[in-house]
């Protein structure tokens, strides 16, 4: 008697360093694709960052962005040395203590020699546990995203040691410095060795704009044919609070009007030219009582606030961070959960963003879908204008002067002033076509297909 069987689910071991509750600027694509991936049917183990890192070397996390991962998901956290981080004498092992010019020459002769980055002990460590667990459950494929690169690097090794295929995700460029658009590495530096065997072995790379994957195509025209872009995106399930009746501003003309950032602001910015602009902007009659409200993380790490604060023309103060005649005013970091409160409380929000053409920042595409006016404050030709381009409410002064950027500002208060909830449905549906949910589904099929390949050719067991 024939007895029909349910095909088990496919599964998939994701390599992405920066998961939740991480707050880098790429745990929302990683989040974002591990909860697709496990709601379209696949057993998803995720390797992470250990917590001790959080807490410790970047010095903060988004717990209640933690608690949106899906709970079918299985994440484990292998160990990574925080040699290059630490700084207190008070940790550091009995040989770094006793011989610390010694340890710290291995250390860099483990860089040169191995893998050129301070994350290879996290990556040591990932392949050390995934042939463990592929031992005695298969893994179907790999997905690795980066940065840290590393997370390629283990798993092309998990590939040689498994036959298993695996796609690497470039949520950010490698060997291409995407502010100067130059090389990011001299001739003959071992990143280019592995990039080079990485992408000639994947079964699929993956970039999250065009002119990204144009570049790698000229330089690895051999793997031009398994390149694919994915692009960044917005996620509804962390946006619900969204405001889908009147704009406030309609409803109520004689309060200021708020300008928002919200993101991570970094020193590749144009943050002075943002903050000059700004006043220039509020010397117009309609914007004399105007706020600039800047949400977020001031840098990557704890000792760049300080920095930016200075940047932004601000003072310091335990109450929090503004000069009252500016009327810009720095509030905080806000939960990805409560952005949604956040977009609904702005009037025009504020695109800041360093770099060129290849940049495009997961963020515009939050901020199309509130459906308020965008301001561009960037160098003119980068990619995300590319997305910007079919949005109704987009104020580009293309050009980083800020007599430019002030009329930009100008322009985008006046339409907030004046916006029509049909305008706003308008830029919404724009919007649409770049939920997680619509960007994410073709490298599941490609995914898939992948492994529907391995078991047709009989080389992945049950």
């Amino acid at each position: 008697m024939n007895r029909s069987r349910t095909p088990r689910r496919p599964r998939i071991l994701y390599l992405s360093f920066y998961f939740p509750p991480s707050r880098a600027s790429g745990v929302y694509r990683a989040r974002a694709t591990a909860n697709y991936l496990a709601a379209n049917g696949w057993e998803v183990t995720a390797f992470a960052s250990p917590l001790s890192f959080l807490h410790r070397v970047i010095g903060s996390v988004d717990e209640q962005l933690a608690e949106t991962v899906d709970p079918a998901i299985r994440v484990e956290r292998p160990r990574i040395s925080h040699f290059a981080w630490e700084r207190d004498l008070r940790a550091y092992g009995r040989f770094r203590g006793l011989s610390p010019i010694l340890a710290r020459n291995l250390y860099n002769f483990g860089l040169k020699k191995f893998f050129p980055e301070h994350y290879l002990s996290w990556a040591v460590a990932s392949v050390r546990k995934a042939l463990r667990m592929h031992a005695r459950r298969r893994f179907d494929v790999v997905l690795a995203t980066g940065n840290p690169f590393a997370s390629f690097a283990a798993a092309w090794l998990i590939h040689k040691a498994t036959g298993v295929p695996f796609v690497v995700d470039y949520r950010d460029a490698w060997t291409l410095n995407m502010f100067t658009e130059e090389p990011g590495y001299e001739p003959g530096h071992p990143a280019w060795k592995w990039e080079r065997r990485i992408l000639r072995d994947a079964a699929a790379s993956v970039f999250v704009n065009q002119p990204l994957r144009a570049w790698y195509a000229e330089r690895y025209p051999d793997s031009a044919d398994r390149m694919m872009v994915v692009p960044n995106g917005w996620d509804p399930d962390l946006l619900t609070q969204l405001e889908q009746e009147e704009p406030a501003t309609t409803a109520d003309r004689t309060r200021p009007l708020r300008f928002t950032f919200l993101g991570t602001m970094n020193a590749t910015q144009p943050v002075e030219q943002l903050a000059d602009a700004f006043q220039l902007a509020r010397r117009h009659p309609d914007l004399a009582d105007a706020e600039l409200n800047i949400h977020g993380h001031l840098g990557y790490f704890k000792q760049s606030k300080g920095e930016l604060i200075d940047r932004l023309g601000l003072t310091q103060g335990e109450a929090g961070h503004s000069l009252p005649d500016t009327g810009i005013h720095y509030r905080g970091p806000v939960s990805k959960t409560e952005v949604g409160r956040v977009y609904q409380e702005s009037d025009v929000l504020v695109f800041l963003a360093g770099g060129a053409r290849y940049v495009t920042s997961g963020k515009i595409f939050e901020y199309m879908a509130s459906g308020h006016p965008i301001v561009s404050v960037h160098a003119p030709g980068i990619a995300a204008q590319d997305v910007l381009a079919g949005y109704p409410l987009w104020f580009n002064p293309e050009s980083l002067d800020v007599n430019d950027i002030a009329e930009a500002m100008i322009a985008a208060g006046k339409a907030a002033r004046d916006m029509s909830p049909e305008q706003r449905a308008q830029a919404r549906a724009h919007a649409a076509t770049f939920t997680r949910e619509a960007v994410t589904a073709p490298l599941e099929a490609r995914l898939r297909s992948m492994v529907r390949q391995k078991i047709a050719a009989g080389r992945i067991g049950s």
